[in-house]
């Protein structure tokens, strides 16, 4: 059984960052696409970021690009988010998440099927 869990949201301030970790147990961590979504309140779940199965090979959604790093350890069963310059946009509750297929790096929220129960980035102003 595969459990996603993270850890690292706060409230912050704009400008500051934070690094969001979601630890995995289960057998297959490093054949699967991880990556974090994030849903606002009233908004629908968006994707934010996803590495490939070894980390090489990464994917942003635009307005995280340049502020945003996704990176995981294997070693570890383990994925972050390194957010830098945040602004209030970015509060949201953050997810992570692993890809139903193995060898794929997709976006789309139905293409993972395990999540982790979210942490919360508030970001003021």
């Amino acid at each position: 059984q595969v459990q996603l869990v993270e850890s690292g949201g706060g409230l912050v301030q704009a400008g500051d960052s934070l690094r969001l970790s979601c630890a995995a147990s289960g057998p297959f961590f490093s054949t699967y696409t991880m990556a974090w979504f994030r849903q606002a309140p009233g908004k629908e779940r968006e994707f934010v970021a996803a590495a490939s199965r070894n980390g090489i090979a990464t994917d942003y959604r635009d307005s995280g690009k340049g502020r945003f790093t996704i990176s995981r350890d294997n070693t570890q069963n383990t994925v972050y988010l390194q957010m830098n310059s945040l602004n209030p946009e970015d509060t949201a509750v953050y997810y992570c998440a692993r890809a139903k297929k193995q060898w794929v790096m997709p976006s789309r929220i139905d293409d993972y099927d395990y999540w982790g129960q979210g942490t919360q980035v508030t970001v003021s102003s």
